[in-house]
């Protein structure tokens, strides 16, 4: 069913219950006041006859049957009976000839107990009430027919009916057309989304001028297509570059083979073409190996294996690995504040995924520091574990530092030196994929500081790591 239908559909719905609630209580209130008017009536008729008939030595009952006769009354077809204790009737008078009332005794007790019974009969509305004074006690029966009040309580529900009737005719039809208003920003944004595709991701849906949920939609929207667009870009860029990066060392390789296939050559000839084609195939595997561990960072969490990491011992395999890496390579520790209780050195995480994070960052620093050693601080702030690279080398640019993070950017004077571009794009990735974040300060000629930011063990209980 459309969305417009269900909408009408839904308000019709509330307006009936609405309508319906409010014609039945304008109906039932007006009933209970005809009722409560009627029994004040019915009961001042029958304590007046009380007292009449109360006063039999002064009016007998011949002269209250022509006092009942000549009183108007707003009933018709009106009804006058007493009963004594006995419950003999005493006085009997009707407007109607032949119309009288068959009252059992068990009602006449009830009236002497309750003193006064208000019930119906046929359509008369009737008072049993319990008259009683120093002269006399009895029950007198007042009733009659309210023909006045029941057809102004018809002509009632027939305007309640056509009111109700009108009003759900109404409802849906502005339903309709109010649904349509509000339904068309929708099918404007879905119309603007459709026309978005992948070759097509600059364009954004309008969000017009009113803050309201719609517009907190296409906001959300563009918000995502930033995302996606940023993504394609990111992409386009990796693969790019990721090809160019390839297919360098596979043309050197074939070059070499070829050229050294066009004619017989010495042993040394050979061995020189075969350890250039040895190099070029280590750097393609090297670089290969990079990429699978870009591609492993750039999951989700759900296929990593999750564990308590003792942050102090990653660091502490730095410099093995720095040595092992470039022997001129050196690694300073400074831990200062360091907490008594271990708990709080505690991160959840793939301990290989953040020792190569770390890792990468320290040989970017130990690379561009004259002196080839990195500073490494491990302090705790704010229940999060930082962990801070310094070096004293050449400095990062202003406008460069916006892009150090993207795969395969190296900044302009890098260009000769051995790497693929992917350290630092590699370890943002698993930082963040580990609930961190990284931050780099650097100016020209003064080094660099690189920052981690991680969340502790304690306070981390509940999400352990987000979907990158």
């Amino acid at each position: 069913m459309p969305a417009r239908i269900r909408i009408t559909l839904l308000f019709t719905s509330l307006v009936f219950v609405i309508l319906g609630l409010v014609c039945l209580s304008a109906y039932y209130f007006f009933n209970i006041s005809r009722i409560n008017t009627v029994k004040i009536r019915l009961t001042n008729r029958a304590i007046t006859f009380g007292r009449l008939l109360s006063l039999s030595d002064v009016f007998s009952n011949q002269l209250i049957k022509s006092i009942d006769s000549a009183t108007s009354m707003a009933y018709q077809n009106k009804i006058i009976e007493a009963y004594d204790y006995k419950n003999n009737r005493i006085y009997e008078y009707s407007s109607r000839r032949g119309d009288s009332l068959q009252i059992d005794k068990e009602l006449l007790n009830n009236a002497r107990i309750k003193g006064e019974i208000y019930f119906t009969i046929g359509k008369k509305e009737v008072i049993a009430y319990h008259y009683a004074d120093n002269k006399s006690r009895m029950v007198v029966i007042a009733a009659g027919e309210d023909v006045e009040g029941r057809q102004n309580l018809y002509r009632l529900s027939k305007i309640l009916l056509v009111s109700f009737c009108g009003g759900l005719l109404v409802a849906f039809t502005g339903g309709y057309f109010f649904s349509k208003g509000l339904l068309n920003p929708i099918k404007k944004i879905a119309d603007d989304v459709n026309d978005i595709s992948a070759q097509n991701l600059s364009r954004r849906i309008k969000s017009g001028k009113v803050k309201d949920e719609w517009a907190y939609l296409s906001d959300t929207l563009n918000s995502l297509l930033n995302r996606l667009q940023e993504s394609f870009d990111l992409q386009k860029r990796f693969i790019a570059n990721a090809s160019h990066e390839l297919s360098t060392p596979l043309t050197s390789v074939s070059s070499q083979i070829e050229v050294c296939l066009q004619r017989e050559r010495t042993e040394d000839e050979y061995r020189k073409v075969l350890k250039s084609v040895w190099q070029d195939v280590l750097h393609m595997s090297k670089l290969t190996q990079t990429l699978l561990e870009f591609a492993k960072a750039s999951g989700s969490a759900g296929g990593l294996e999750i564990a308590l990491v003792r942050i102090d011992e990653v660091l502490f395999r730095l410099p093995y690995e720095m040595a092992k890496t470039n022997r001129g390579y050196s690694v300073l520790f400074e831990f200062d504040d360091m907490p008594e209780e271990q708990e709080k050195l505690l991160v959840f995480g793939n301990e290989e995924l953040l020792f190569t994070a770390i890792k990468n960052i320290v040989i970017n620093s130990c690379k561009y520091s004259p002196n080839r050693e990195a500073i490494v601080r491990l302090s705790i702030q704010n229940e999060k574990i930082v962990i801070s690279v310094q070096d004293n080398g050449v400095g990062i640019p202003e406008a460069e530092l916006a892009h150090i993070f993207q795969p395969f950017y190296r900044v302009n004077d890098d260009r000769i030196r051995e790497g693929f571009g992917l350290g630092l794009s590699l370890a943002s990735r698993i930082i963040k994929l580990h609930n961190g974040e990284i931050r780099v300060v650097s100016q020209p000629e003064q080094g660099s500081l690189f920052t981690i930011h991680l969340p502790a063990a304690n306070c981390a209980k509940d999400k352990i790591l987000t979907t990158f």
